[in-house]
């Protein structure tokens, strides 16, 4: 991973995030109910796993329970849309924290690329945003089906045996509530000369609503 790379993208998404969280405050939320969220027709239920945390820990979907989760796929080799998605939740973390202290909300970043993303390396990227982050990894066996089940998608299209290998998947951050179902997702937008990455301030806006709809 080239550091200073990442380090300067990571500041400028905060900058970014950080007049975005201002218009945001400034504007507020009138309609009572989420803007921007793509709520699921039905509840999903997420397919069984056994993954590895970053600490090393083995992890089942007891991870997602009693939390509201924030998921996305990635991995840290990542070029663009992971470290900014990365970033930009880790700008807003502390408001995040705030919505909902009963069941709190949590950050899952889930890597598709276990070859590589060991559950150090897994750490070490994590404190580049936020330790307090949570980061999955497993056997593609695992995490195919458990993508699909999330409405999600990953593609390893080139031989791993080249080691800047890319990760094709998908952007949208999948909302999973505290018993463990995927009820939606926000979705970036797709604008040519621009990497889609969801919105974060479109989640601080939705998120206080679909919490007390729920």
């Amino acid at each position: 991973m080239n550091q200073k790379l990442l380090l300067s993208l990571v500041a400028a998404v905060a900058l970014a995030a950080g007049a975005g969280f201002a218009w945001w405050k400034a504007s507020g939320n009138s309609t009572g109910a989420p803007q921007y969220f793509q709520t699921f027709p039905e509840p999903r239920q997420l397919a069984p796993v056994e993954l590895v945390n970053q600490h090393g820990e083995t992890v089942t979907n007891e991870v997602f329970k009693d939390h509201w989760s924030l998921l996305f796929l990635g991995y840290t080799f990542c070029p663009d849309v992971c470290p900014t998605t990365m970033s930009a939740l880790g700008q807003i973390y502390p408001e995040l924290k705030d919505i909902s202290p009963g069941a709190p909300i949590q950050v899952v970043f889930v890597s598709v690329d276990p070859k590589r993303d060991t559950p150090e390396r897994l750490e070490s990227y994590l404190a580049y945003f936020n330790p307090e982050f949570v980061a999955l990894t497993g056997e593609h066996k695992m995490l195919f089906p458990f993508a699909r089940s999330l409405g999600l998608m990953y593609a390893i299209a080139e031989s791993t045996d080249n080691p800047n290998y890319l990760v094709d998947h998908s952007a949208s951050v999948v909302v999973v509530d505290p018993d463990g179902l995927a009820i939606g997702r926000f979705k970036p937008k797709y604008n040519p000369g621009e990497v889609a990455v969801s919105d974060s301030i479109q989640m601080l806006t939705d998120l206080p609503y679909i919490i007390k709809d729920h």
